[in-house]
């Protein structure tokens, strides 16, 4: 299997993904969209985006290892934050790519700033799709 990160000239230059991600593969695993809760399903870093980035991390690591997958694996992710303010979603972006999953943004990726998420105080969620072997 196959995996491609692809930058047509014809394209905006990138922060570090890829504008295309091909993949030649028979098996994907789609992530649940990952939250900063623990094992016991509470919220970590209540008011502390950059703790509940690094819940999420851990989470979507622990996910990625259950298939037998890691961050190198990720051929997209979305990433949902709360927020208008492009300093915040900069600074979730570079706590990512600075983190054991910074493989995973080298594929085709999004950053959204959202109005909310699921969980009361939730500021941050992560959704992954990996390509197995």
């Amino acid at each position: 299997m196959t995996i491609s990160r692809i930058n047509p000239e014809q394209l905006h230059s990138t922060a570090g993904y890829a504008h295309v991600t091909l993949i030649e593969a028979a098996r994907l695993a789609v992530l649940a969209g990952q939250c900063p809760l623990d094992r016991d399903g509470e919220l970590v870093g209540q008011d502390d985006l950059l703790a509940q980035v690094d819940q999420v991390v851990a989470n979507a690591v622990q996910a990625l290892a259950a298939v037998g997958a890691g961050a190198d694996r990720v051929v997209r992710s979305v990433i949902y934050v709360v927020t208008e303010d492009q300093s915040v979603l900069a600074a979730v972006w570079n706590r990512l790519t600075a983190s054991e999953l910074a493989a995973a943004f080298s594929s085709a990726s999004t950053l959204l700033g959202v109005a909310a998420l699921g969980y009361r105080g939730q500021l941050v969620e992560l959704d992954l799709t990996a390509a197995l072997p």
